[in-house]
């Protein structure tokens, strides 16, 4: 027997489709409260020492949270070849001003306190501000366009084809996703900021999170109802191979309203989901206004894994659902790398991941405490 053929192949495109999740959800649940933070600086800091205080509450580890967002571009480019195509060539000013972004909040956390100058810093807070909201608000702008179908279609020689417009994909379900996404991290970046600062900041934090929480809620359900009655899902109409060649032009596809809701009556075990997400931020708003310190980090990254399982689930088996010519339409049973590919990456994965748990849970255990006051103007540390 050929070692790959230990797993069969359509075992191994639902674990990558798995594994695509995680490592999406590691970023949300890591680096999301960086970005959090970041969007929440102007509000929950009002003089240099309570800034740095916030900024210095995830100084030490936001480096390493962005290791998911690598593995995930890498995942995507080897286990899903087509989607890689099309959403990063599709989505390409998108991607450009999330890079932008991302770019601008390590220059601001070197360069923040290189000069001693009230209109230096805060020219850097800014900075941190839109490194922190842009991509929140892009990302969930893009969940939104994926859940409506995205404007790509293949040639018969599987030439992709893009023809919408960045600005199209500013329309107003994807908006409310953007928005969603915003609170949701904010949430998140509130929950980590009351556990880590101290003082007026962690009051702050508090005040602010409490109100991310209770717009998450309102927005999830809102773009719920409007999934359920404004936007149309995609369903397979003809007969498809699991097994099959990575050909997303061998099948049929309808869409039509309410279609994205189906798996729920097929596999009642998925509202699973959706209501780990509303428990997740109800408890965390909750636990904020109880003013418990740990319990709302924890609900918070649930309400994270609810949500973005949320629309995992609903598309299953679609990952990009094509609304030019839905056909092409890319899946989990026709838009992966080859048997082979899969196996050996999941060899690579199996070795790997584990060491990046290891390495992060270290991280964190070392680097534990609060930030207060005194921290970060002690001229013999190393804060920012």
């Amino acid at each position: 027997m050929i070692l790959h053929e230990l797993i069969d192949y359509q075992t191994l495109r639902v674990i990558w489709w798995l594994l695509l999740g995680v490592l999406l959800i590691g970023f949300a649940v890591t680096d999301g409260f960086d970005l959090g933070i970041g969007t929440l600086l102007p509000f929950v800091a009002r003089t240099d020492t309570e800034r740095r205080i916030a900024i210095n509450a995830i100084g030490p580890t936001w480096e390493g949270n962005q290791v998911w967002l690598i593995l995930a571009g890498g995942a995507i480019f080897a286990a899903w070849p087509p989607l890689y195509a099309v959403s990063f060539s599709g989505f390409y000013l998108a991607m450009f001003a999330i890079l932008f972004a991302l770019i601008l909040r390590p220059v601001a956390f070197k360069y923040r306190g290189k000069r001693d100058s009230a209109r230096w810093k805060a020219g850097w807070d800014w900075a941190l501000f839109i490194g922190g909201f842009v991509p929140s608000l892009i990302f969930g702008v893009a969940v939104g366009n994926v859940l409506q179908g995205v404007p790509f279609r293949f040639a018969d020689d599987m030439r992709i084809y893009y023809e919408g417009s960045f600005f199209e994909l500013l329309n107003p379900y994807a908006l409310l996703c953007g928005l969603l996404s915003v609170a949701m991290l904010a949430m998140h970046g509130a929950a980590w900021l009351q556990l880590k600062a101290s003082g007026e900041v962690a009051e702050r934090a508090r005040s602010y999170g409490s109100i991310a929480a209770l717009a998450t809620t309102v927005l999830f359900a809102l773009g719920g109802l409007a999934l359920w009655y404004g936007v149309d899902g995609y369903r397979i109409t003809s007969e498809f191979n699991p097994l099959g060649p990575s050909n997303p032009l061998l099948k049929t596809v309808d869409h039509s309203a309410g279609v994205w809701l189906t798996n729920y009556g097929s596999h009642p075990w998925m509202i699973a989901a959706p209501v780990l997400g509303f428990v997740g931020a109800i408890v965390s708003l909750l636990s904020m206004l109880s003013r418990r310190e740990v319990a709302p980090l924890l609900f918070s990254g649930l309400a994270i894994f609810g949500i973005i399982s949320t629309v995992g689930v609903s598309m299953f088996p679609f990952i990009l659902p094509s609304s030019l010519d839905p056909r092409s339409s890319l899946t989990v049973w026709d838009a992966s790398s080859s048997h082979q590919t899969l196996f050996i990456m999941l060899v690579v994965a199996v070795f790997f991941l584990p060491i990046i748990l290891a390495y992060t849970t270290w991280v964190y255990r070392v680097l534990w405490g609060k930030v207060d006051a005194k921290a970060v103007t002690d001229k013999n540390g190393h804060a920012y």
